[in-house]
């Protein structure tokens, strides 16, 4: 913390290879006595017999960094829950004057 009792700020930078990010539509999650594992893939579902697959991101975490990440899914999808309903709204009529 600085001396005027301020939280630092994080500053984030990304290469610009990196921008666009990747695509994953499937997930697998192990663990260990000391991290967790995430693989993200990008499975090709109109393919014939066994459905290949090409991991895209593998990320290793402490358990106390992946206990922040639930808490951190759990409040995102809260906020993108209440927002999904406030615009599936139906309309309605303004009252007869």
């Amino acid at each position: 913390m600085d001396g005027d009792g301020s939280e630092p700020q994080i500053n984030l930078h990304i290469d610009a290879e990196h921008l666009a990010g990747v695509y994953a539509n499937y997930a697998t999650v192990g663990f260990s006595n000391y991290e967790f594992t995430i693989t993200f893939a990008r499975l090709e579902h109109e393919a014939e017999g066994d459905i290949p697959g090409y991991v895209v991101s593998r990320v290793n975490m402490s358990p106390a960094f992946t206990q922040q990440l639930i808490a951190l899914l759990a409040d995102t999808w809260s906020k993108w829950e209440s927002r999904e309903a406030i615009r599936n709204l139906p309309e309605v009529p303004p009252p007869a004057a």
